[in-house]
């Protein structure tokens, strides 16, 4: 069945269609809401609520632009729904902002699984700007407003998580080169 026919029957609250479209894009979706979450477990919650909204909201998508871009925006907004309620930003002065840029070397190897626990680890507020930023492509200015926080907090929140990647990742080094020698 096709994409469009499989929206219509889910706009009519068809569950063997809604069955479908859940195995088509829960992978991917699910991927989104783990970049976002603290844990595996709330990443499940978030997905969950993430083809609530979807399903409730599927009547809603008219056709202009992507199916996939459409609801991977609703898995964002519903995972950062969770911190919006919560006051995890600390509100900074723009003026105070240290620019903390890390340069990468592209012959490191670090397992991928091990970058993600670490990115997963970061407090909230950090976390969250990170992967709007670095993972997927949003301005300050965009994440300030996704967030209700200033584009300085924004732009203070991902110096100081890419301050902590790579705190992390040196250690990571250090302890696999000491182990290899």
């Amino acid at each position: 069945m096709g994409l469009k026919k499989l929206i219509q029957k889910c706009s009519n609250n068809d569950t063997k269609a809604q069955s479908e479209l859940y195995h088509l894009f829960s992978r991917t979706l699910f991927s989104i809401c783990l970049k976002y979450s603290r844990n595996y477990a709330e990443a499940e919650d978030n997905l969950q609520d993430t083809f609530v909204t979807i399903f409730k909201k599927i009547s809603q998508y008219k056709g202009k632009g992507s199916f996939e871009g459409w609801i991977k925006r609703i898995a964002i907004n519903t995972a950062l729904q969770r911190y919006r309620k919560q006051d995890v930003f600390e509100i900074i002065d723009e003026e105070n902002i240290e620019s903390n840029q890390v340069d990468i070397n592209d012959d490191i190897d670090i397992p991928l699984d091990y970058l993600l626990e670490c990115v997963q680890e970061l407090p909230d507020r950090y976390r969250l700007v990170f992967n709007l930023y670095v993972l997927d492509g949003f301005s300050h200015k965009d994440i300030s407003e996704m967030l209700s926080i200033s584009t300085g907090t924004s732009k203070s929140n991902l110096s100081r998580a890419r301050a902590i990647l790579k705190e992390k990742v040196t250690h990571y080094l250090e302890k696999t080169n000491s182990q290899s020698l």
